[in-house]
Protein backbone atom coordinates (compact mmCIF):
# COMPACT_ATOMS: atom_id res chain seq x y z
CA UNK A 1 0.00 0.00 0.00
CA UNK A 2 1.75 3.37 -1.13
CA UNK A 3 1.13 6.10 0.88
CA UNK A 4 1.96 9.60 0.86
CA UNK A 5 3.30 11.19 4.58
CA UNK A 6 3.10 15.18 4.49
CA UNK A 7 4.97 17.28 7.13
CA UNK A 8 4.30 20.92 7.36
CA UNK A 9 6.17 22.93 9.53
CA UNK A 10 3.40 26.52 9.73
CA UNK A 11 4.82 29.58 9.61
CA UNK A 12 2.52 32.74 10.77
CA UNK A 13 4.70 35.53 9.37
CA UNK A 14 7.28 33.21 7.02
CA UNK A 15 6.34 30.92 4.07
CA UNK A 16 5.71 27.27 5.38
CA UNK A 17 8.08 24.16 5.17
CA UNK A 18 7.33 20.98 3.31
CA UNK A 19 8.55 17.72 3.45
CA UNK A 20 7.07 14.34 1.98
CA UNK A 21 7.90 11.14 2.85
CA UNK A 22 6.94 7.57 1.31
CA UNK A 23 5.44 4.45 3.79
CA UNK A 24 9.23 3.10 3.96
CA UNK A 25 10.23 6.90 5.23
CA UNK A 26 12.13 7.66 2.06
CA UNK A 27 12.06 11.46 1.24
CA UNK A 28 10.06 11.96 -1.66
CA UNK A 29 10.28 16.06 -2.16
CA UNK A 30 11.30 19.06 -0.03
CA UNK A 31 8.76 22.32 -1.12
CA UNK A 32 7.87 25.87 0.73
CA UNK A 33 4.27 26.95 0.31
CA UNK A 34 1.86 29.77 1.11
CA UNK A 35 -1.44 29.15 1.97
CA UNK A 36 -2.77 30.07 -0.86
CA UNK A 37 -4.76 27.10 -3.60
CA UNK A 38 -2.40 27.79 -6.12
CA UNK A 39 0.53 27.14 -3.34
CA UNK A 40 -0.58 24.39 -1.80
CA UNK A 41 -2.44 22.62 -5.04
CA UNK A 42 1.34 22.99 -6.21
CA UNK A 43 2.19 21.26 -3.06
CA UNK A 44 -0.48 18.74 -3.24
CA UNK A 45 0.69 17.60 -7.01
CA UNK A 46 4.43 16.95 -5.74
CA UNK A 47 3.11 14.50 -2.69
CA UNK A 48 1.73 12.65 -5.20
CA UNK A 49 3.63 12.41 -8.42
CA UNK A 50 4.47 8.68 -8.71
CA UNK A 51 1.87 7.49 -6.38
CA UNK A 52 -0.91 4.94 -7.32
CA UNK A 53 -4.53 6.86 -7.89
CA UNK A 54 -6.47 7.41 -5.37
CA UNK A 55 -3.70 7.51 -3.18
CA UNK A 56 -4.59 9.81 -0.18
CA UNK A 57 -2.59 12.60 1.43
CA UNK A 58 -1.79 12.35 5.14
CA UNK A 59 -1.34 15.99 6.68
CA UNK A 60 0.37 16.56 9.92
CA UNK A 61 0.50 19.49 11.12
CA UNK A 62 0.75 22.05 14.37
CA UNK A 63 -2.08 24.05 15.91
CA UNK A 64 0.59 27.08 15.56
CA UNK A 65 -1.98 30.20 16.18
CA UNK A 66 -4.68 30.36 13.41
CA UNK A 67 -1.98 29.08 10.37
CA UNK A 68 -3.20 25.74 10.65
CA UNK A 69 -6.92 25.78 9.56
CA UNK A 70 -5.93 27.24 5.61
CA UNK A 71 -4.03 24.58 5.54
CA UNK A 72 -7.01 21.96 7.29
CA UNK A 73 -9.64 23.28 5.25
CA UNK A 74 -7.81 22.81 1.73
CA UNK A 75 -6.95 19.31 2.21
CA UNK A 76 -9.66 18.04 3.46
CA UNK A 77 -11.69 19.66 1.28
CA UNK A 78 -9.51 16.94 -1.34
CA UNK A 79 -10.34 14.14 0.20
CA UNK A 80 -7.15 13.92 2.42
CA UNK A 81 -6.77 13.06 6.28
CA UNK A 82 -5.59 15.86 8.33
CA UNK A 83 -3.46 14.98 11.50
CA UNK A 84 -2.98 18.10 14.20
CA UNK A 85 -0.81 16.98 16.61
CA UNK A 86 0.55 18.56 19.97
CA UNK A 87 3.50 20.91 20.35
CA UNK A 88 4.74 18.73 22.98
CA UNK A 89 4.37 15.71 21.21
CA UNK A 90 5.81 17.01 18.41
CA UNK A 91 9.04 18.29 20.15
CA UNK A 92 9.63 14.82 21.97
CA UNK A 93 10.52 13.41 18.64
CA UNK A 94 12.19 16.08 17.58
CA UNK A 95 14.52 16.25 20.15
CA UNK A 96 14.94 12.55 19.79
CA UNK A 97 15.59 12.31 15.97
CA UNK A 98 17.76 15.82 16.09
CA UNK A 99 19.23 16.43 19.48
CA UNK A 100 21.43 19.56 18.76
CA UNK A 101 19.71 21.11 15.80
CA UNK A 102 16.55 22.67 15.23
CA UNK A 103 15.29 23.90 12.13
CA UNK A 104 12.09 24.78 10.06
CA UNK A 105 12.87 21.66 7.72
CA UNK A 106 14.01 19.43 10.87
CA UNK A 107 10.54 20.15 12.47
CA UNK A 108 8.75 19.44 9.12
CA UNK A 109 10.80 16.17 8.48
CA UNK A 110 9.74 15.30 12.57
CA UNK A 111 5.75 15.83 11.52
CA UNK A 112 6.32 13.45 8.54
CA UNK A 113 7.93 10.60 10.65
CA UNK A 114 5.03 10.46 13.00
CA UNK A 115 2.32 8.50 11.37
CA UNK A 116 5.49 5.98 11.08
CA UNK A 117 6.76 6.08 14.41
CA UNK A 118 3.18 6.93 16.45
CA UNK A 119 0.57 5.46 14.14
CA UNK A 120 -1.68 4.90 17.31
CA UNK A 121 -1.67 8.20 18.50
CA UNK A 122 -2.58 10.11 16.06
CA UNK A 123 -6.82 10.19 15.02
CA UNK A 124 -8.33 12.63 11.76
CA UNK A 125 -8.85 16.02 12.32
CA UNK A 126 -12.47 16.81 11.81
CA UNK A 127 -13.23 20.18 11.03
CA UNK A 128 -16.81 20.90 12.50
CA UNK A 129 -20.09 21.93 10.47
CA UNK A 130 -21.48 25.58 10.38
CA UNK A 131 -23.15 25.65 13.17
CA UNK A 132 -20.52 23.66 15.91
CA UNK A 133 -17.55 26.34 14.59
CA UNK A 134 -20.23 29.18 15.26
CA UNK A 135 -20.76 28.06 19.40
CA UNK A 136 -17.17 27.49 19.08
CA UNK A 137 -16.26 30.75 18.16
CA UNK A 138 -19.16 32.37 20.26
CA UNK A 139 -17.61 30.39 23.48
CA UNK A 140 -13.93 31.32 23.17
CA UNK A 141 -15.12 34.98 22.79
CA UNK A 142 -16.94 35.11 25.87
CA UNK A 143 -13.75 33.53 27.45
CA UNK A 144 -11.86 35.65 26.50
CA UNK A 145 -14.19 38.47 27.46
CA UNK A 146 -14.83 37.22 30.94
CA UNK A 147 -11.00 37.44 31.76
CA UNK A 148 -10.52 40.41 30.29
CA UNK A 149 -13.27 42.13 32.93
CA UNK A 150 -11.61 40.21 35.96
CA UNK A 151 -8.18 41.96 34.95
CA UNK A 152 -10.27 45.15 34.93
CA UNK A 153 -11.42 44.76 38.22
CA UNK A 154 -8.05 43.69 39.43
CA UNK A 155 -6.86 46.42 38.21
CA UNK A 156 -9.51 48.80 39.09
CA UNK A 157 -9.49 47.47 43.01
CA UNK A 158 -5.13 48.35 42.95
CA UNK A 159 -5.93 51.09 42.31
CA UNK A 160 -8.44 51.79 44.25
CA UNK A 161 -5.96 50.70 47.29
CA UNK A 162 -3.50 53.32 46.04
CA UNK A 163 -6.03 56.14 46.25
CA UNK A 164 -7.56 55.23 49.40
CA UNK A 165 -5.72 52.83 51.44
CA UNK A 166 -9.05 51.54 53.44
CA UNK A 167 -10.92 50.90 50.26
CA UNK A 168 -14.63 49.41 50.67
CA UNK A 169 -14.29 47.48 47.90
CA UNK A 170 -13.26 43.79 49.95
CA UNK A 171 -16.00 41.99 47.43
CA UNK A 172 -17.29 42.11 44.12
CA UNK A 173 -17.20 45.22 42.24
CA UNK A 174 -21.39 46.48 41.90
CA UNK A 175 -22.70 49.12 39.87
CA UNK A 176 -23.17 51.65 42.64
CA UNK A 177 -19.25 51.13 42.98
CA UNK A 178 -18.42 51.40 39.39
CA UNK A 179 -20.81 54.79 39.17
CA UNK A 180 -18.93 56.10 42.56
CA UNK A 181 -15.08 55.53 40.58
CA UNK A 182 -16.44 56.65 37.06
CA UNK A 183 -17.11 60.10 38.25
CA UNK A 184 -15.59 60.42 41.80
CA UNK A 185 -12.48 58.25 42.32
CA UNK A 186 -10.60 61.15 43.36
CA UNK A 187 -11.49 61.31 47.81
CA UNK A 188 -11.34 64.75 47.66
CA UNK A 189 -14.33 65.60 45.19
CA UNK A 190 -16.12 62.53 46.78
CA UNK A 191 -15.84 64.52 50.40
CA UNK A 192 -17.43 67.20 48.23
CA UNK A 193 -19.94 65.61 46.85
CA UNK A 194 -21.60 65.32 50.12
CA UNK A 195 -23.47 62.68 52.19
CA UNK A 196 -26.96 63.49 50.80
CA UNK A 197 -26.03 63.65 46.45
CA UNK A 198 -23.39 60.22 47.30
CA UNK A 199 -26.37 58.27 48.39
CA UNK A 200 -28.36 59.59 45.45
CA UNK A 201 -26.04 58.36 43.43
CA UNK A 202 -25.73 55.03 45.10
CA UNK A 203 -29.53 53.88 45.44
CA UNK A 204 -30.10 55.13 42.01
CA UNK A 205 -27.62 53.27 40.07
CA UNK A 206 -27.95 49.82 42.67
CA UNK A 207 -31.76 49.91 42.26
CA UNK A 208 -32.57 50.41 45.72
CA UNK A 209 -30.12 47.89 46.55
CA UNK A 210 -27.96 49.81 48.66
CA UNK A 211 -28.19 53.16 49.71
CA UNK A 212 -26.44 55.21 53.05
CA UNK A 213 -24.78 52.75 54.97
CA UNK A 214 -22.53 51.86 51.22
CA UNK A 215 -22.00 55.94 51.00
CA UNK A 216 -21.03 56.18 54.37
CA UNK A 217 -18.08 53.57 53.84
CA UNK A 218 -16.90 55.55 50.53
CA UNK A 219 -17.18 58.62 53.08
CA UNK A 220 -15.10 57.23 56.12
CA UNK A 221 -12.28 55.83 53.19
CA UNK A 222 -11.91 59.13 51.26
CA UNK A 223 -11.27 61.12 54.65
CA UNK A 224 -8.72 57.96 55.50
CA UNK A 225 -6.99 58.71 52.54
CA UNK A 226 -7.03 62.76 52.70
CA UNK A 227 -6.04 62.58 56.34
CA UNK A 228 -3.41 60.09 55.25
CA UNK A 229 -2.05 61.39 52.43
CA UNK A 230 -2.44 65.20 52.81
CA UNK A 231 -0.94 66.91 49.74
CA UNK A 232 1.69 65.46 49.58
CA UNK A 233 3.20 65.49 45.81
CA UNK A 234 4.11 61.37 45.33
CA UNK A 235 0.11 60.59 45.64
CA UNK A 236 -1.26 62.18 42.16
CA UNK A 237 -5.36 62.34 43.13
CA UNK A 238 -6.08 63.70 39.71
CA UNK A 239 -4.50 61.00 37.67
CA UNK A 240 -4.85 58.11 39.74
CA UNK A 241 -8.85 58.89 39.52
CA UNK A 242 -8.55 59.30 35.42
CA UNK A 243 -7.09 55.99 35.15
CA UNK A 244 -9.37 54.31 37.49
CA UNK A 245 -12.55 56.11 35.38
CA UNK A 246 -10.76 54.46 32.00
CA UNK A 247 -10.85 51.26 34.28
CA UNK A 248 -14.30 51.84 34.96
CA UNK A 249 -15.26 52.89 30.96
CA UNK A 250 -13.02 49.75 29.75
CA UNK A 251 -15.01 46.89 32.08
CA UNK A 252 -18.18 48.36 30.93
CA UNK A 253 -17.73 48.53 27.18
CA UNK A 254 -16.21 44.70 27.63
CA UNK A 255 -19.18 43.69 30.02
CA UNK A 256 -21.80 44.96 26.69
CA UNK A 257 -19.63 43.42 23.91
CA UNK A 258 -19.84 39.99 26.49
CA UNK A 259 -24.17 40.38 26.82
CA UNK A 260 -23.78 40.35 22.77
CA UNK A 261 -21.45 37.50 22.24
CA UNK A 262 -23.59 35.98 25.12
CA UNK A 263 -26.69 36.01 23.07
CA UNK A 264 -25.24 34.64 20.07
CA UNK A 265 -23.69 31.84 22.13
CA UNK A 266 -27.00 30.90 23.44
CA UNK A 267 -28.54 30.82 19.68
CA UNK A 268 -25.66 28.87 18.52
CA UNK A 269 -25.84 26.58 21.05
CA UNK A 270 -29.84 25.78 20.17
CA UNK A 271 -28.88 24.59 17.15
CA UNK A 272 -26.46 22.51 17.96
CA UNK A 273 -27.67 20.91 21.34
CA UNK A 274 -31.46 21.28 20.97
CA UNK A 275 -32.86 19.09 23.24
CA UNK A 276 -29.78 21.11 25.89
CA UNK A 277 -27.75 17.10 26.98
CA UNK A 278 -24.92 18.81 28.17
CA UNK A 279 -27.42 20.99 30.74
CA UNK A 280 -29.11 18.08 32.34
CA UNK A 281 -26.02 17.37 33.98
CA UNK A 282 -25.43 18.89 37.37
CA UNK A 283 -23.18 21.77 37.50
CA UNK A 284 -23.73 22.54 34.12
CA UNK A 285 -25.74 25.53 33.06
CA UNK A 286 -25.67 28.75 31.48
CA UNK A 287 -22.33 28.81 30.43
CA UNK A 288 -20.90 25.66 31.26
CA UNK A 289 -23.16 23.81 28.64
CA UNK A 290 -22.52 25.43 25.53
CA UNK A 291 -18.12 25.44 26.50
CA UNK A 292 -19.06 21.60 26.83
CA UNK A 293 -20.88 21.33 23.93
CA UNK A 294 -18.26 23.11 21.74
CA UNK A 295 -15.14 21.02 23.27
CA UNK A 296 -17.01 17.89 22.96
CA UNK A 297 -18.02 18.05 19.86
CA UNK A 298 -19.33 14.88 18.31
CA UNK A 299 -19.31 12.43 21.04
CA UNK A 300 -18.66 9.12 18.97
CA UNK A 301 -14.90 10.72 18.07
CA UNK A 302 -13.98 9.31 21.10
CA UNK A 303 -13.75 5.50 21.65
CA UNK A 304 -14.56 5.57 25.50
CA UNK A 305 -15.57 7.82 28.42
CA UNK A 306 -11.90 6.98 29.33
CA UNK A 307 -10.39 8.98 26.45
CA UNK A 308 -12.29 11.68 26.83
CA UNK A 309 -11.21 12.41 30.16
CA UNK A 310 -7.73 11.43 28.70
CA UNK A 311 -8.32 14.01 26.18
CA UNK A 312 -9.53 16.97 28.82
CA UNK A 313 -6.01 16.21 30.87
CA UNK A 314 -8.21 15.05 33.69
CA UNK A 315 -6.15 11.79 33.93
CA UNK A 316 -3.62 11.18 36.53
CA UNK A 317 -0.35 10.57 34.96
CA UNK A 318 0.70 6.89 35.46
CA UNK A 319 4.13 6.37 37.01
CA UNK A 320 5.12 2.31 37.29
CA UNK A 321 8.49 0.81 37.46
CA UNK A 322 8.68 -2.81 38.67
CA UNK A 323 7.00 -4.01 41.18
CA UNK A 324 5.97 -0.23 42.37
CA UNK A 325 2.76 1.42 41.05
CA UNK A 326 2.62 5.12 42.66
CA UNK A 327 -1.07 6.21 42.76
CA UNK A 328 -2.19 9.79 43.51
CA UNK A 329 -0.08 11.28 40.61
CA UNK A 330 -1.25 14.60 39.42
CA UNK A 331 -3.68 15.27 36.60
CA UNK A 332 -2.26 15.36 33.05
CA UNK A 333 -3.65 18.68 32.45
CA UNK A 334 -2.79 18.22 28.61
CA UNK A 335 -6.44 19.33 27.14
CA UNK A 336 -8.20 22.65 27.16
CA UNK A 337 -7.96 24.36 29.81
CA UNK A 338 -11.26 26.22 29.02
CA UNK A 339 -13.38 23.02 29.45
CA UNK A 340 -10.86 21.83 32.10
CA UNK A 341 -11.70 24.42 34.55
CA UNK A 342 -15.01 24.31 33.63
CA UNK A 343 -15.67 21.00 34.95
CA UNK A 344 -13.59 21.77 37.87
CA UNK A 345 -15.86 24.59 38.69
CA UNK A 346 -19.01 22.36 37.79
CA UNK A 347 -17.88 19.83 39.82
CA UNK A 348 -18.22 21.98 42.63
CA UNK A 349 -21.89 22.30 42.55
CA UNK A 350 -22.47 18.88 41.14
CA UNK A 351 -21.39 17.25 44.26
CA UNK A 352 -24.15 19.55 46.05
CA UNK A 353 -26.78 18.37 43.95
CA UNK A 354 -25.97 14.43 42.81
CA UNK A 355 -25.39 11.78 45.75
CA UNK A 356 -23.23 9.22 43.39
CA UNK A 357 -21.12 12.39 43.07
CA UNK A 358 -21.11 13.86 46.49
CA UNK A 359 -20.10 9.98 47.46
CA UNK A 360 -17.02 10.45 45.49
CA UNK A 361 -16.29 13.72 47.17
CA UNK A 362 -16.74 12.30 50.60
CA UNK A 363 -14.51 9.46 49.92
CA UNK A 364 -11.73 11.34 48.38
CA UNK A 365 -12.10 13.75 51.46
CA UNK A 366 -12.62 11.33 54.55
CA UNK A 367 -11.36 8.36 53.06
CA UNK A 368 -8.22 8.92 51.26
CA UNK A 369 -7.10 12.69 52.74
CA UNK A 370 -7.36 14.56 49.67
CA UNK A 371 -7.99 18.85 49.70
CA UNK A 372 -10.62 20.13 48.53
CA UNK A 373 -9.69 20.82 45.06
CA UNK A 374 -8.19 17.56 44.44
CA UNK A 375 -11.44 15.97 45.91
CA UNK A 376 -13.10 18.41 43.07
CA UNK A 377 -11.00 17.25 40.35
CA UNK A 378 -11.50 13.64 40.84
CA UNK A 379 -15.17 14.65 40.68
CA UNK A 380 -14.72 16.41 37.83
CA UNK A 381 -12.88 13.38 35.56
CA UNK A 382 -16.23 11.42 36.84
CA UNK A 383 -18.25 14.32 35.22
CA UNK A 384 -16.23 14.30 32.05
CA UNK A 385 -16.77 10.52 31.97
CA UNK A 386 -21.04 11.25 32.67
CA UNK A 387 -21.30 13.92 29.73
CA UNK A 388 -19.65 11.84 27.42
CA UNK A 389 -22.27 8.93 27.99
CA UNK A 390 -25.13 11.77 28.04
CA UNK A 391 -24.01 13.38 24.58
CA UNK A 392 -22.80 9.78 23.30
CA UNK A 393 -26.33 8.09 24.47
CA UNK A 394 -28.75 11.79 23.16
CA UNK A 395 -30.29 10.76 26.32
CA UNK A 396 -30.55 13.07 29.36
CA UNK A 397 -28.60 12.83 32.65
CA UNK A 398 -30.67 11.04 35.52
CA UNK A 399 -30.12 12.04 38.94
CA UNK A 400 -29.62 8.59 40.95
CA UNK A 401 -29.02 7.55 44.48
CA UNK A 402 -25.42 5.07 45.04
CA UNK A 403 -27.83 2.22 44.42
CA UNK A 404 -29.11 3.63 40.83
CA UNK A 405 -32.51 4.66 41.45
CA UNK A 406 -33.32 7.96 40.14
CA UNK A 407 -34.42 10.54 42.66
CA UNK A 408 -35.88 13.96 43.02
CA UNK A 409 -33.41 17.04 43.35
CA UNK A 410 -35.02 17.48 46.62
CA UNK A 411 -34.36 13.91 47.85
CA UNK A 412 -31.10 14.07 46.33
CA UNK A 413 -29.79 16.93 48.48
CA UNK A 414 -31.82 15.59 51.85
CA UNK A 415 -29.89 12.00 50.70
CA UNK A 416 -26.39 14.15 50.36
CA UNK A 417 -27.07 16.02 53.94
CA UNK A 418 -27.95 12.80 55.91
CA UNK A 419 -25.10 10.33 54.34
CA UNK A 420 -22.16 12.42 52.22
CA UNK A 421 -21.67 15.65 53.71
CA UNK A 422 -18.35 16.35 55.17
CA UNK A 423 -17.90 17.96 58.12
CA UNK A 424 -16.02 21.38 58.89
CA UNK A 425 -13.54 19.17 61.22
CA UNK A 426 -12.33 17.09 58.41
CA UNK A 427 -12.01 20.18 55.97
CA UNK A 428 -10.19 22.26 58.62
CA UNK A 429 -7.74 18.85 58.72
CA UNK A 430 -7.39 18.20 54.74
CA UNK A 431 -6.08 22.12 54.64
CA UNK A 432 -2.88 22.34 53.18
CA UNK A 433 -0.43 23.08 56.28
CA UNK A 434 2.08 24.02 53.74
CA UNK A 435 -0.19 27.17 53.12
CA UNK A 436 -0.48 27.57 56.41
CA UNK A 437 2.69 27.16 57.95
CA UNK A 438 5.40 26.84 55.17
CA UNK A 439 6.90 23.05 53.78
CA UNK A 440 7.55 20.76 56.87
CA UNK A 441 10.96 20.06 57.21
CA UNK A 442 12.28 16.01 55.80
CA UNK A 443 12.84 13.90 58.60
CA UNK A 444 16.10 11.72 59.32
CA UNK A 445 16.12 8.32 59.30
CA UNK A 446 16.77 6.55 62.67
CA UNK A 447 20.44 4.74 62.49
CA UNK A 448 21.95 7.45 60.06
CA UNK A 449 24.71 9.41 61.38
CA UNK A 450 25.68 12.85 60.36
CA UNK A 451 27.98 11.57 57.25
CA UNK A 452 25.40 9.52 56.16
CA UNK A 453 22.94 12.34 55.91
CA UNK A 454 23.34 13.15 52.16
CA UNK A 455 22.09 9.58 51.20
CA UNK A 456 18.76 9.34 53.24
CA UNK A 457 15.98 8.20 51.19
CA UNK A 458 12.69 10.91 51.35
CA UNK A 459 10.87 8.92 48.85
CA UNK A 460 9.42 5.56 48.39
CA UNK A 461 12.03 3.44 46.79
CA UNK A 462 10.82 2.45 43.25
CA UNK A 463 12.21 -0.59 43.29
CA UNK A 464 14.26 -1.69 46.71
CA UNK A 465 17.49 -1.64 46.20
CA UNK A 466 18.16 -4.55 48.28
CA UNK A 467 16.57 -7.35 49.97
CA UNK A 468 17.95 -6.14 52.76
CA UNK A 469 15.35 -3.03 53.07
CA UNK A 470 12.42 -4.85 52.73
CA UNK A 471 9.49 -2.91 50.30
CA UNK A 472 6.51 -1.39 51.97
CA UNK A 473 3.10 -2.31 49.93
CA UNK A 474 0.95 0.58 50.47
CA UNK A 475 -2.88 -1.17 49.51
CA UNK A 476 -4.97 1.12 48.05
CA UNK A 477 -8.69 1.27 48.27
CA UNK A 478 -10.37 0.32 45.46
CA UNK A 479 -12.78 2.67 43.86
CA UNK A 480 -16.13 2.79 43.93
CA UNK A 481 -18.09 2.04 40.65
CA UNK A 482 -20.97 4.17 39.59
CA UNK A 483 -23.71 3.99 36.64
CA UNK A 484 -22.87 7.15 34.66
CA UNK A 485 -26.60 8.01 33.46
Amino acid sequence: MQRRLVGIDLGIASAHTVRVRDEAGREVCRRRCEPTVDSLSMIESAALAGAAPGTRLEVVIEPTGPAWLPIAVFFTARGHLVFRVSSAKAADLRRFLSRHAKSNGIDADTLARLPLIDPDGLRPLELPDAAAAALDRRVRACDRLTMAASEHKVRIKDLVRQVMPCTPLTGDLGKADLAVLERYADPRALLRLGRARLTALIVKASHNHQGAARAEQWLVAAQAAVDLYGDHPAVAFTDLAAEIATEVRLLRAIATELAAHAAERETCYRWVDPMQLARSLPGLAEVGGPAMTAVIGDAARFPTAAHFKSYLGLAPRASETGDTDRKGQPMSKAGSRLARATLIRAADWARKQDPQLARIYHQQMVERGAEHLKASCVVAARLAERLWTVMRRRMPYVICDVDGTPVTPQQAKQIIAQQWTVTEEIRRRRRSTKRRAGKAPHQALTGHDQKDARSVRTRRPSPPESSATPSRTVKQPALLTTDPR
